[in-house]
């Protein structure tokens, strides 16, 4: 996946009303190892990784490029926003948009920081690269992520079969605001 590099990076750390968004840094090792092991956050992204390949192979700060948001919460990272440039999708509809992903710890899970998270992360795209629209696939089994998707305004494009299970892809138009 290529990255938004047309933008100024890193930004001044977001600030929601609980929330900081920012860069990540050699701090945020461990949160990572730990969300990308968690079988739980990969329940529908393939699996986790083994913890101790992840051990040895994370860089000292991981994901250091435009569009790569770690979400902190009280001082605590607790989930990561992505936004990278969709290259080589599975669907046409997606190739070259702007794609949102997004990682949680299970912990905190059902407090809404993954919605407010997302809808700053698109605040910034919006000022950095105004017009773009942005698309968001998940699979359609995952409920949370579905609701999510509404939530910040994504609108069905179409579903289709790929890794096993049926995918969702979904865009946000410019225009649409979060809330």
């Amino acid at each position: 996946m290529e990255n938004l590099g047309s933008v100024a990076w890193p930004p001044a750390p977001i600030r929601t009303e609980r929330l900081v968004l920012r860069e990540p840094e050699p701090r945020d090792r461990t949160a990572f190892v730990e969300l990308l092991a968690s079988p739980q956050v990969h329940s529908y992204l393939g699996g986790p990784r083994r913890r101790d390949e992840l051990e040895r192979e994370l860089p000292e700060v991981p994901e250091r490029w435009p569009g790569s948001f770690v979400v902190e919460l009280d001082g605590s990272m607790i989930g990561q926003v992505l936004l990278r440039r969709a290259t080589g999708h599975r669907r046409p509809a997606a190739e070259g948009k702007a794609d949102l992903g997004y990682l949680f710890l299970p912990r905190a899970w059902g407090a809404g920081y993954a919605a407010e998270a997302c809808a700053a992360a698109l605040g910034w795209l919006a000022g950095a690269l105004p017009g773009e629209p942005v698309v968001l696939t998940t699979q359609s089994a995952n409920l949370a992520s579905m609701r999510l998707a509404a939530k910040l305004g994504f609108i069905e494009v179409e579903r289709f079969d790929a890794w096993g299970a049926e995918q969702w892809l979904g865009r946000r138009s410019p225009a649409t605001s979060a809330g």
